[in-house]
This record gives C-alpha cells, sequence and structure tokens, in this order.
C-alpha cells in the first residue's frame, strides 16, 4: 500500500535489520524502490521483472498499492507475528 516500508513494517517482525529474503517476480501495479545494504539502489514498476537478492530495504512509490508476483516462494512464514 502507499506509505509501506520494509524497515518500518516489517523490521520489528522479521528482527533482522534488512530483509533477507530473496526475491524474483514480475510488477503487476505500482512501483517500488529497493537500496541495497551496499547503498546500490533501484526501482521497478509495471512490466517490469526483477531480482532482489537478500539485504535490502523497499518501499512503495507513489500514490498507487504495489503489485507483483513474487515467484522466489518460501514467503509463507516469513515475518508472521506469533
Amino acid at each position: 500500500e502507499p506509505g509501506w516500508r520494509w524497515s518500518e513494517h516489517v523490521k520489528p517482525i522479521a528482527g533482522t535489520s534488512s530483509c533477507e529474503v530473496a526475491h524474483a517476480g514480475y510488477v503487476v501495479t505500482g512501483r517500488l524502490r529497493v537500496v541495497m545494504d551496499d547503498g546500490s539502489e533501484g526501482e521497478v514498476g509495471p512490466g517490469d521483472a526483477f531480482v532482489i537478492p537478500p539485504g535490502h530495504d523497499a518501499w512503495t512509490v507513489g500514490d498507487e498499492t504495489f503489485v507483483s508476483v513474487d515467484f522466489s516462494g518460501g514467503m509463507a512464514d516469513y515475518a508472521k507475528q506469533a
């Protein structure tokens, strides 16, 4: 959703300093900004395929909901509150 940021909304649940999950997917709508732990950064938007390695923060850019299909799997139990 607009205003969502991994470091604000998921970090407290995940308990890691950055997202440690690899993502590979396709953007349906919206934009996502990604900043890696090494300082490199990029942005993806509608129609983009992406591969994001572990060690990143990310947030929704603008007022449109970010929707993507993440093919990497393994997310079913990620950052769930006990």
